[in-house]
Parts: C-alpha cells; sequence; structure tokens
C-alpha cells in the first residue's frame, strides 16, 4: 500500500524554492548592512570658532541702519560647504579629518567670528547677513580659501581675501589675509583649538582693516 504524502511533489518544489529565494534575500540584506550606512556617522568632535574678543555684557550700538557695517557669508569651494574639516594631502588630492566635523556651515561659523571681532573692536553697528545688503553702508565680504589641514605641513591654515565696499562706490578694495599655526598633528583635538586660534588671528586683522576705514 502507498503511503500519501501530505504535499504533491510540484507543491513541495515550489514551497522549496520559495524559502530559498526568501533565505537569499536575508543573505544579502545581512551582507548590504554590514558595508552600507544608510544614516550619516557622528563625529567625536564637533568644533566650532569662538571669538577671543567679544563685546562686553550690557553694550549698546546705536545709529542708523543705513551706516551698519555689514558681514557677508564669504565665497568658498565645495571642500568648505561641507561639514568635515577638509585635509589638503597635496595641491590635486583632499581628505576629511577623522572623526571631526563642523557644528555648523564653516562660512557661517566664520562670518558670526568676523562680525562679532570687528563689532568688539570698532564699538560700531555690525550686522550679518544679505538680509542687510540693500541698506548698510561698508560691505565686508569674500572669499574664504583655506581653513582646515595641511598634510605636508603638518600646520592648520585660514585664509581669506576680503573685498570692501561703501554703497555708492563703485571702487573696491581687496586684501587677502592669512594665518598658520604649524607642529599640529592630525588629530581632532590638536586641530580644532589650531583652527579657532588661525581664524581668530585673520578676524582680528581684518577688524584692523575695517577700523582704518
Amino acid at each position: 500500500m502507498k503511503s500519501h504524502s501530505w504535499m504533491s511533489s510540484p507543491a513541495r518544489a515550489l514551497t522549496f524554492g520559495r524559502w530559498r529565494l526568501g533565505a537569499a534575500a536575508a543573505t544579502a540584506s545581512l551582507a548590504l548592512a554590514g558595508c552600507v550606512s544608510f544614516a550619516p556617522e557622528v563625529p567625536d568632535t564637533l568644533i566650532r570658532l569662538t571669538p577671543e574678543h567679544t563685546a562686553p555684557a550690557g553694550s549698546v550700538s546705536r545709529g542708523k541702519l543705513s551706516d551698519a557695517i555689514v558681514v557677508l557669508e564669504p565665497e568658498t569651494e565645495r571642500s568648505l560647504e561641507a561639514l568635515r574639516v577638509p585635509v589638503r594631502i597635496d595641491p590635486a588630492n583632499l581628505a576629511y579629518l577623522k572623526g571631526a566635523g563642523w557644528i555648523e556651515k564653516p562660512t557661517r561659523l566664520f562670518r558670526a567670528l568676523l562680525a562679532e571681532t570687528i563689532r568688539a573692536d570698532t564699538d560700531q553697528m555690525v550686522l550679518e547677513g544679505a538680509d542687510y545688503e540693500v541698506k548698510g553702508k561698508t560691505f565686508i565680504g569674500g572669499r574664504l580659501r583655506d581653513m582646515g589641514y595641511d598634510a605636508q605641513t603638518s600646520s592648520v591654515i585660514v585664509r581669506y581675501d576680503a573685498v570692501r565696499w561703501q554703497r555708492g562706490n563703485e571702487e573696491l578694495e581687496r586684501r587677502r589675509f592669512e594665518a598658520v599655526v604649524p607642529g599640529i598633528a592630525p588629530e581632532a583635538e590638536a586641530v580644532g583649538p589650531a583652527l579657532n586660534r588661525a581664524a581668530n588671528q585673520v578676524a582680528g586683522e581684518v577688524a584692523a582693516w575695517v577700523k582704518e576705514g
């Protein structure tokens, strides 16, 4: 007497095939998850720029908006539009500093630092942003060329091409400012403070230039 299976051969083959397909898909998903991250990594260190010269608490600036100094966000290349600290390997190659990132877009951090330093050193009304571009008197803009780490010289470099002009005056004045902090290890704990020091040096020199008129 023949025994009767609970499932016919074609049905068993179809079920077994589906099981193998599902197992293969699960294995592929696990392998993909091991080499691809769908969430951005949070850096161990977040770097910000803190002004060394600030207006004292309670200080008040008064004046007409038409007489204000307006600090604009500088232009820059793509490497400084990211929230990671660029490392220049050689003239043609860039990398990013491991375990570190900017707390905010570096051009905005530099603009805020520059505005606060000019405010503290000149006692004038200083405003930030393009919202005041049609109302201010003196404008400070330019291009942030470097604000990162140079691996060939083990140094931090901040380089800013500043442009100054006044409303109603077609003449522009351009000047390059640069600060280099040598002997810095390629580690977030060393690079962060050095970047802050170099950026403050540049901001101080720009403020002195603005103050000279």
